[in-house]
């Protein structure tokens, strides 16, 4: 099979077309014809050595996919063949404690395909059964693609994490990523008022376009004071992966008793936190990371209905990779970016 391959870390030079083997499914897996596959911001920190550091090399990136079930293993139905599937990107053991609770993502074997495990920059891809879901119909495999990571991400930030309510102030950092853009329409879902934050007036004006109630630059000084008087004196909930560059301001826009969700830290993990804010206006600061299994499952039905919508910021081909990379990093671009390797 053609695949991208990384043969070491650094740049995105380091990413290469290559021949691979054909991998094979064993028993409980299935094997999928890749259609599409969406970039991460988790791709690029593996690519740097950031993320998983000691992966052995050569490795095959790519958490999101879309495509055809080729092959079954043992113990799998063979009616699967044919079928047109996503991908959910988390795996776990299944027998612990956590996986039997319906908290997988919490199991202590937990993986994420394409960063623990090869994954979609490529032709084919094994993965367990249990992680097959169909394909919505109302989507084309590019758009498919560009659903698992970030809807599951950001359904456990907003839905369950921060459990948003009607009328509430909900802040999105960085709305134009992939993450940012799902976290603002989960949070319309539940009736929450929606400030969406990002570099750009063209990222804001799409943000707009997908429901944002108001528009915050947050390269602007003091950004948070606009905030907070756009929503009266503060936000009652935070969905940010921003990181290190725009924790205090982050702090500062929230209102006494809030809530923020950290599902990542694109700009550095070395935050200044001052502790008055978080203890004497009673702030809650909630880690989460993915989803289970059936958040997906949850999110996945209102796409099949249209309420929620991934956005496609550009699709380019399998050999583009290393370009699809330094676009990602270059944060000019609205949404997902998806490899068809079609």
């Amino acid at each position: 099979m053609k695949a991208v391959v990384m043969e070491s870390r650094g740049d995105a030079d380091v990413l290469r077309l290559r021949q691979l083997p054909d991998p094979q499914p064993g028993p409980g897996e299935v094997r999928v014809r890749v259609r599409a596959a969406a970039l991460n911001h988790l791709d690029i920190w593996v690519r740097k050595g950031v993320a998983s550091p000691e992966l052995p090399l050569p490795h095959v990136l790519g958490s999101d996919v879309s495509g055809v079930v080729d092959e079954v293993g043992a113990g799998v139905e063979e009616n699967l063949v044919g079928a047109e599937v996503i991908l959910n990107p988390g795996i776990s053991c299944g027998h612990c404690r956590a996986c039997l609770a319906g908290t997988d993502n919490l199991c202590e074997q937990y993986r994420i395909l394409g960063e623990d495990t090869w994954g979609g920059y490529a032709e084919y891809v094994v993965v367990p059964r249990v992680n097959l879901l169909p394909k919505p119909k109302n989507l084309s495999f590019s758009q498919a693609a560009a659903v698992p990571l970030v809807f599951l991400t950001a359904w456990q930030m907003v839905a369950e994490k921060l459990r948003v309510r009607p009328g509430e102030w909900l802040l999105v950092m960085a709305a134009g990523s992939g993450v940012g853009s799902a976290a603002l329409q989960i949070g319309k879902l539940f009736g929450a008022r929606v400030i969406a934050a990002a570099g750009s007036r063209e990222k804001l004006a799409l943000a707009e376009e997908l429901g944002a109630d108001a528009l915050v630059d947050y390269n602007q000084p003091e950004w948070h004071k606009e905030v907070r008087r756009l929503s009266g004196g503060g936000v009652q909930a935070v969905a940010d992966h921003t990181g290190a560059d725009y924790w205090q301001g982050v702090i500062k826009a929230t209102a006494n008793g809030g809530r923020i969700a950290i599902v990542g830290a694109s700009s550095g993990y070395a935050a200044n936190t001052p502790l008055a804010h978080i203890f004497y206006r009673q702030l809650s600061i909630l880690g989460s990371t993915m989803g289970s299994k059936s958040h997906l499952i949850e999110a996945l039905e209102h796409v099949k209905k249209g309420k929620l919508k991934p956005v496609l910021g550009k699709v380019l081909s399998l050999d583009e990779a290393a370009a699809a990379h330094r676009l990602l990093e270059s944060r000019k671009v609205f949404g997902k970016i998806v490899l068809n390797v079609d």
